[in-house]
């Protein structure tokens, strides 16, 4: 999964690629601050220093467990001569490297680096503009958190409100006259785990034995596609219920449509399924 988001810095657009969960921002875009009309020059000067190749060497040892140390110590050893010379592209085929990527396109191409090496890379080009960028990487990485925290509140609000039409439906149609509360109970949980069945794979209590250090329960654990999911299967129900459905069919038929939704709402064939669920 990646995805190309865009800074502000000092009146010049740097852009920042996200990969695996790691980021990387343009060093080619950063590089314009200092030669808007060929910034590729400027990356590859400043990998022609011996402090960068250093620098650039011990991050790889430290994040790349596959990076190779014998054409590192080979760059090293020439890096800061007059006739030296590397570009990006380079040192990635020849090292391994992971840290620089070389990423080709019309509007979005040229050679990224994860944040750690792009602030680096900042700090040698201008003092000031690297406080700039990491200012407006924090701001950016701020608003994409409350962001996310937003549309999980609204997600858990929506399955709140489903859970009142689902219970509602088994209040209405499953529930005899004159049962006693410990009875009534019985009876939500047992729906409730049918949700949790054709969903995560697996009954709350059989959950809970599993992951007995864990605080609440499945749900709390959800992701937002779940979540999604959880809201529509609860209608469903709701539905099935009235419609005099017994629980062997309504669990079939909440599964089925549990693995379509998944598929579609994380765009793979394998449904997610929280830990301890079965499989």
């Amino acid at each position: 999964m990646t995805k190309i988001s865009k800074m502000d810095v000092l009146n010049k657009e740097i852009s920042l690629y996200n990969k695996d969960n790691e980021d990387y921002i343009s060093l080619t875009d950063i590089a314009r601050y200092k030669n808007a009309e060929e910034p590729k020059d400027v990356v590859r000067n400043w990998m022609r220093a011996k402090s960068t190749i250093e620098f650039l060497g011990l991050w790889e040892k430290i994040n790349n467990p596959l990076f190779k140390g014998i054409e590192f110590d080979s760059f090293k050893n020439e890096a800061g001569s007059n006739a030296f010379v590397l570009a990006p592209q380079k040192w990635i085929e020849k090292t391994n490297a992971i840290g620089i990527i070389s990423k080709s396109g019309r509007y979005d191409g040229g050679t990224y680096a994860h944040k750690d090496i792009a602030f680096e890379f900042a700090s040698w080009i201008s003092a000031e503009f690297k406080l700039y960028l990491i200012k407006e990487f924090q701001r950016l990485k701020n608003e994409e958190s409350e962001r996310k925290s937003l549309d999980w509140d609204i997600k858990r609000n929506l399955t709140k409100i489903n859970y009142r039409i689902h219970t509602d439906a088994i209040k209405n149609n499953l529930i005899p006259e004159k049962i006693t509360p410990s009875e009534e109970m019985l009876i939500y949980a047992s729906e409730a785990d049918i949700l949790n069945l054709a969903l995560f794979g697996s009954t709350a209590k059989e959950w809970k034995n599993k992951n007995p250090k864990l605080e609440g329960n499945m749900r709390d654990y959800a992701d937002v596609s779940q979540l999604v999911c959880l809201s529509n299967l609860e209608n469903l129900n709701a539905l099935f219920i009235k419609e005099k459905l017994d629980k062997k069919e309504r669990l079939k038929k909440l599964n089925q449509i549990a693995i379509e939704q998944m598929t579609l709402l994380t765009k793979d064939t394998a449904v997610k399924r929280l830990e301890g669920g079965k499989k």
